[in-house]
């Protein structure tokens, strides 16, 4: 596909905010053109006000960078959305879609219909297993964040986390090294581990980031938060330990003390997390580590973490494969180029080749999207009536210019008559030819969302657990439709249902005239069929019919009281030997669809 001229991305970081735009290249090459940071209020107590400060500090950095409005695709806080790392069976994407919806309402610790959640599968599977990360954030949480980038003239496309940008950077820039590679992104109040092994990956968020230097400088003076933050970033570092010599200055010594204390803790939950990584990922021991995020640039950490992990230590540079224009400030992006892994990460997804692709999109974003996409088939409805229009208007046109040379004379104009009425006669069929071209056309527009409409009833009438549905077939006089093929299921397919017995006037019934034509066949879908499975609970096979009883409601299935029972056509009995157990219903429509 081809690469996108101008890729703006936003970084929402719960203290920094960043703001890049770059551009790509027909060959893939990413460039970036222009990159500035704001400050966000260090002060957790503040978070109630985070959205207002997000949308002042957003407009800020698109003032400061001359954007126009247009799409930018950005990140969220590892600590604003719930991570889960599952091991899933399954080998195609097929069998995860029919079980990661069942894995998510148990894993999600919220209600599913208040989040919005996505997933991604990781690597290759591995005896009969996948590895998945799931991703869950509440809806009004994300509404709230959309809504500070909205209302900036931005419009979200892609909204990533921030800790699988940092791995899609990671593997784009550093994907020539061998083993096991750790990024450690020390942020403001979380630091996120990304290990990353071939196509294996796996992360985690410890909550000790560099607000816990602060909290602890605040604690031990007796100071404001925002005294503290001020100290830290003017004289504080981390403290070497051993032999070394303290400062002459008391303050900056203690200030280098709190902050190894807080990093010895964070470097013990290090620890854990590669144990964990290599027993229960199958990952293995690191050969090299990464530092990247605000708060790693503290003076001496790289080598508190030489000191502590004894192994090689450096800075992450996400732009090492990636080009810098003459624009952007040099010395800005020496300082912090550490920090900037998250729009990196973030480009990448406009150029197509990212392993990882998660997209946590609020219902506004999908609704906004998806009128995008209809957007070319209303203009060319309306492009089809405007024609119409066009072709009256030059009808009655013509006709105005008749009359009025037939009442000068019909005497005179009558050669000229006969011409306007063979004129009349070709505009009338050139109009019947359009008519012709319009008329499906419109059928189409107006039955296009039909299918739609009837996937958000099913799920809308779904009970909330033990039961999903894996496949939807449209039936036309209880045969399955082959929408691809001729309209209707070849000769000697199952039906769901028995055909309807003969009526009057079809050949063979009674009452039919002999010699009678047969009743022209109407090709309509008149009928769904489900098939699903149901999971084993307390109150076994009734979670279908409460299904059933649920769609009886429904103002787009004509299920009637008496032919209640017969909707249901198979169920299996629920045993001790499996865990799920299928089903099937078939639902007649209240309004038949016709098929071409």
């Amino acid at each position: 596909m081809s690469a996108p001229n101008r890729i703006r991305v936003l970084d929402l970081g719960m203290q920094t905010v960043a703001l890049a735009e770059f551009h790509a290249s027909p060959n893939g090459a990413l460039t970036l053109d222009q990159l500035r940071f704001t400050e966000l209020l260090a002060d957790p107590g503040a978070d109630a006000s985070r959205p207002g400060q997000l949308e002042a500090a957003i407009g800020q950095l698109k003032t400061e960078l001359k954007l126009a409005a247009g799409p930018v695709n950005y990140a969220l806080p590892s600590q604003s959305v719930f991570a889960r790392y599952l091991g899933l069976p399954g080998s195609t994407p097929e069998d995860l879609n029919q079980i990661i919806a069942f894995e998510a309402q148990q894993n999600i610790p919220f209600p599913i219909d208040e989040v919005v959640w996505d997933y991604q599968a990781l690597g290759q599977p591995v005896d009969g297993k996948v590895n998945v990360v799931l991703l869950a954030i509440k809806t009004d949480l994300l509404e709230a964040v959309n809504q500070a980038v909205e209302s900036n003239g931005l419009e979200p496309k892609t909204i990533d986390v921030a800790p699988l940008a940092l791995l899609n950077a990671l593997r784009y820039n550093y994907s020539d090294l061998p083993g096991c590679t750790l990024l450690i992104d020390i942020g403001s109040r979380t630091t996120n581990l990304i290990f990353s092994e071939g196509d294996k990956a796996y992360t985690r968020s410890i909550p000790v980031g560099g607000n816990a230097i602060t909290a602890a400088i605040a604690k031990e003076f007796g100071q404001s938060i925002e005294a503290a933050e001020l100290a830290k970033v003017e004289k504080g570092f981390v403290s070497l330990g051993g032999a070394y010599a303290e400062p002459d200055d008391e303050l900056v010594a203690r200030i280098s003390k709190l902050a190894r204390t807080t990093l010895t803790r964070l470097h013990a939950e290090i620890a854990r997390s590669i144990s964990f990584y290599r027993a229960n990922q199958g990952g293995t021991q690191p050969l090299r580590v990464y530092l990247a995020g605000g708060a790693a640039g503290m003076p001496y950490i790289v080598e508190f973490f030489s000191e502590k992990l004894q192994m090689p230590i450096e800075f992450f540079n996400p732009f090492r494969n990636v080009s810098i224009a003459s624009t952007v400030d040099t010395q800005l992006l020496a300082t912090k180029a550490h920090a900037a892994g998250e729009v990196v990460g973030l480009a990448l997804r406009e150029l197509g080749n990212c392993p990882i692709e998660t997209n946590l999109r609020p219902p506004s974003v999908v609704q906004a999207q998806s009128l995008a996409k209809r957007k070319p088939f209303l203009i060319a409805a309306s492009l089809v009536l405007f024609l119409a229009l066009a072709q009256w208007w030059v009808f009655f046109s013509k006709a105005a210019a008749a009359k009025s040379g037939v009442l000068e004379g019909v005497d005179r104009d009558i050669q000229s008559l006969e011409q306007k009425a063979a004129e009349y006669d070709k505009l009338r069929k050139e109009q019947e030819q359009f008519e012709a071209v319009a008329a499906p056309l419109v059928t189409a527009a107006a039955e296009r969302e039909v299918w739609a409409r009837i996937i958000d009833e099913l799920g809308a009438q779904l009970p909330d657990r033990f039961i999903w549905i894996t496949k939807l077939t449209p039936l036309s006089n209880g045969r399955p439709v082959d929408l691809l093929g001729s309209g209707a299921a070849p000769v000697g397919a199952p039906a769901a249902t028995p055909p309807p017995p003969p009526t009057a006037g079809k050949p063979g019934a009674p009452g039919a005239k002999p010699g009678a034509p047969a009743a022209p066949t109407v090709r309509a879908i008149d009928a769904i069929e489900i098939q699903g499975l149901y999971f084993k609970n307390p109150a076994g096979a009734k979670v279908i019919d409460d299904f059933v009883d649920r769609l009886q409601a429904s103002p787009l299935f004509n299920i009637a009281p008496s032919d209640k029972a017969k909707v249901v056509t198979r169920r299996t009995s629920t045993n001790d030997e499996t865990w799920a157990y299928t089903y099937t219903i078939v639902l007649p429509l209240k309004t038949s669809i016709a098929l071409p």
